[in-house]
């Protein structure tokens, strides 16, 4: 996993409740409806949504990030066919409000999902016969790439269409209080496997016995496995009905405003049904902020590795390892935030952590080729960035859940993933072509570009409110050792 990988993940395979507008939240208590699952059966859920992330790692990761990219390279790609192959899955999130219009008119989620994904991981087995092809008859490598390109295109449109509706189903499977803790463990898990199959499934490209474009042929077949055992896994999690999901949510709803006005109940409710995203200050808020820092953290991510590559001309060996403390420190720190999460919240910790993501790139014009830098400074920069970024992408996550209305959450998932994917691809698109301007300072100069930006981006999160936050000074309090060994003093 690179570090343009850490750092554009949002993980938006996960999902969020609670409508507020303005500065105050419509039912200060409503949250979703009690789950009226049984707790075994919610264990169970939870174990099998946690096994079905770490299968579905392996395949996401064979058929996409450095493998994909090899891959390409090896068949001669141009750069811009290389650069379609990463903006494509951003781009794709534009039609995720569809797939969020569908899911809601269904009955099952489960079922959406299952007839979503699959087609979306056994249409590389179109791939697998592509290179067989190439293989016997020695098709030209440039056909092989554009029929890459259309695989990744449509495996990634599908996956848009189920995006909304799997952020949805694990929204109601997973306990509010206990959500940090879960995604935390849960990508921790992804995180390890990460760690562990991409090295392998890289030995065995590299060393198949029929070349390396045949090897990954090989690997996606194996890929192709591993995503359809985890879609098996999805059958032992607990369905959830959205017309029921939408039902319980219209209850709730009129209990909490007939309590509230006992008069005007039926046209508040009819209001309030009929509620639009453009209406939500709070999480218009939300979507200005979401947006903005995709845009500002796309513009230096993919860029890092080609910064010590090319800049500094560091060996590959170098980088490789560098990007593998990423990877460590990302996995080590997501339980640690996790935890913090369910304790403070996600808002105060997003402008904390944020700041520090924000500065980040400025860091990287100290370093160079020499000693120093090479055995501390670079070390150190993926190790804060993997640690750091571990509590971004589980905030930006968990706040969706605790802002966006129960009865329109797939709309509003989808909303947030579409507008992150625009932001991200604009973002990775403005920064290769500011790159290109050594004389305005080329990759240096768009990394403090990238600083400003992201510090920018962090102001309207200032104004987002979501249920139960902390202010950014307990926060610190939190982090600190001697305030917890204080606080158990005084409780004594």
């Amino acid at each position: 996993m690179d570090l343009g990988t850490i750092e554009t993940l949002t993980h938006l395979s996960q999902g969020s409740p609670e409508p507020i507008t303005g500065t105050e939240s419509l039912f200060p208590s409503a949250t979703e409806p009690d789950s009226k699952i049984p707790k075994d059966a919610l264990r169970t859920s939870l174990r099998a949504s946690t096994i079905d992330g770490v299968f579905a790692t392996i395949f996401s990761n064979i058929v996409g990030g450095v493998l994909l990219s090899n891959f390409l390279v090896e068949l001669h790609a141009s750069p811009v066919e290389i650069g379609l192959s990463a903006s494509i899955p951003m781009v794709a999130n534009l039609i995720q409000p569809l797939g969020a219009y569908w899911s809601d008119r269904t009955r099952s989620r489960h079922m959406y999902c299952y007839w979503i994904y699959t087609p979306a991981r056994l249409i590389w087995l179109l791939l697998v016969a592509g290179i067989a092809i190439a293989s016997w008859k020695h098709l030209d490598s440039h056909l092989l790439v554009q029929w890459t390109l259309l695989i990744v295109c449509a495996t990634h449109l599908l996956g848009a269409l189920g995006s909304a509706a799997w952020l949805s189903w694990l929204a109601v499977l997973v306990p509010r209080r206990l959500r940090g803790r879960y995604f935390g463990i849960r990508n921790s898990a992804a995180s390890l496997t990460c760690l562990i199959a991409v090295p392998i499934a890289g030995v065995i490209v590299s060393v198949y016995p029929r070349g390396t474009i045949e090897g990954y042929g090989f690997v996606v077949f194996l890929g192709i496995i591993a995503g359809l055992v985890s879609l098996n896994y999805q059958w032992f999690m607990v369905d959830v009905d959205p017309q029921e999901q939408k039902a319980a949510a219209k209850v709730t709803d009129e209990k909490l405003v007939s309590a509230a006005n006992p008069q005007p109940v039926t046209s508040r409710i009819n209001s309030i049904a009929t509620l639009p995203i453009l209406q939500d200050g709070n999480f218009l808020r939300f979507l200005l902020y979401f947006g903005v820092w995709m845009f500002a953290v796309n513009l230096s991510a993919p860029f890092f590795n080609l910064y010590m590559l090319d800049n500094l001309a560091i060996d590959v060996t170098w980088v490789t390892l560098y990007n593998s403390l990423t990877a460590g420190a990302n996995l080590l720190m997501l339980i640690f935030w996790g935890k913090l999460v369910d304790r403070v919240g996600n808002r105060s910790l997003l402008l904390l952590v944020g700041i520090l993501v924000a500065v980040t790139p400025l860091l990287w014009l100290g370093t160079g080729a020499n000693t120093l830098s090479l055995w501390l400074w670079l070390p150190l920069l993926h190790i804060l960035s993997g640690g750091t970024w571990a509590a971004i992408d589980l905030c930006n996550n968990n706040i969706q859940l605790g802002i966006a209305p129960v009865k329109h959450q797939a709309s509003y998932f989808a909303v947030a993933a579409a507008i992150a994917g625009v932001s991200g691809a604009l973002g990775t698109t403005a920064g290769g072509y500011l790159a290109q301007f050594t004389s305005y300072g080329g990759l240096p100069g768009m990394f403090a570009l990238s600083s400003v930006v992201r510090l920018v981006a962090l102001l309207p999160l200032v104004f987002v409110h979501e249920s139960q936050e902390h202010s950014i000074r307990q926060v610190i309090k939190s982090l600190l050792p001697s305030n917890n060994t204080s606080d158990s003093f005084r409780r004594r």
